[in-house]
């Protein structure tokens, strides 16, 4: 039985590893030990980044939100509770919108989170 040896598998993996690869400076994009390296790294990187962005956003709603609640006499922590209270069910990601484009409507939230503090 004649003997088959791997050789189109082994090209078909390099190249796959090769073309992600691509872009990257010097021997990482060339050398397919070095650029397999790389493109591992990389890939693990952008698995994280994936992760982090979804809390780099949050963190940003909550600070949009804070500016807004400042200028109408609240602290973030009692607007959310505030809101809590009246039972108003408003994402972060809503809320830090309206403090932007809807300054008015914000203030009516907030409003509706003060008297639900003092009740």
């Amino acid at each position: 039985m004649a003997r088959i040896k791997g050789g189109m598998n082994a090209r078909r993996k390099h190249n796959r590893v090769l073309k992600m690869a691509k872009g990257y400076r010097g021997a990482r994009s060339k050398q397919y030990r070095i650029a397999k390296q790389s493109v591992m790294r990389a890939l693990t990187c952008a698995y994280r980044g994936r992760k982090e962005r979804k809390r780099q956003f949050r963190a940003l709603w909550i600070t949009r939100i804070n500016a807004g609640a400042h200028l109408n006499g609240l602290s973030y922590s009692s607007l959310m509770g505030g809101l809590h209270a009246a039972g108003i069910d408003l994402n972060r990601k809503v809320l830090s919108e309206m403090a932007i484009s809807d300054p008015a409507g914000f203030a009516a939230v907030c409003e509706q989170a003060k008297k639900a503090l003092n009740k």
